[in-house]
């Protein structure tokens, strides 16, 4: 399984919350259109959610409210919403930003869309870097070849070189010479390694 870096997931959770900001911006400024209202659920621990003390006792971990008759003042910016809403006959302004929504659904539309919070997503992501096979390893260096060791002349080189006649004759190939480390700029001549 290989990570996956870009974070789809997450990318995907924002792109869905643009689309209740969305949405949410749009009744805010024109009401709702038609028949439509909307169910949000969100966790009343995160981070920026107001409350009051009696709703915060009442709902510890998760709220759902509606949004369809009775509420007023809804207000939408870039990173949540305030609206006034009526619990048990007592007005309430409630303020919640949109990572802290778990679910937003519009069942006059069929829509409903569940949201992963995000220190679930912190998790998720703690438990893959765990178990995934890392695929940030730096590229393998193209195998680095060695300059070629000079090879020091054998005796027995140097007489067939020397007695080198003009005539070609149909001796087998002799065989390469043993290569030996080099300590240095050793120079090697040219003269061995072409045909005779």
């Amino acid at each position: 399984m290989t990570v996956d870096y870009i974070r789809y997931d997450i990318l995907t959770q924002d792109a869905l919350r643009a689309v209740v900001r969305t949405v949410l911006a749009d009744v805010a400024a024109k009401g709702l259109p038609g028949d439509h209202h909307f169910f949000i659920t969100f966790d009343t621990r995160a981070e920026g959610v107001t409350l009051s003390p009696r709703l915060k006792a009442e709902y510890p971990r998760e709220m759902k409210i509606v949004l369809q008759h009775q509420f007023w003042d809804l207000v939408v910016t870039e990173r949540g919403f305030e609206v006034g809403l009526a619990f048990g006959g007592v007005p309430e302004r409630l303020a919640i930003p949109f990572p802290a929504i778990t679910r937003f659904e519009d069942p006059c539309a069929h829509f409903d869309i569940q949201f992963v919070r995000i220190d679930e997503l912190g998790e998720l992501l703690d438990v893959e870097s765990e178990t995934a096979v890392r695929t940030d390893r730096p590229p393998v260096p193209a195998e680095t070849h060695p300059a070629p060791a000079a090879v020091k002349p054998t005796a027995k080189a140097d007489a067939k070189a020397d007695a080198k006649t003009d005539a070609k004759t149909d001796a087998k190939p002799e065989p390469k010479p043993r290569e030996e480390p080099s300590t240095g700029g050793e120079v090697v001549r040219l003269d061995r390694f072409r045909k005779k």
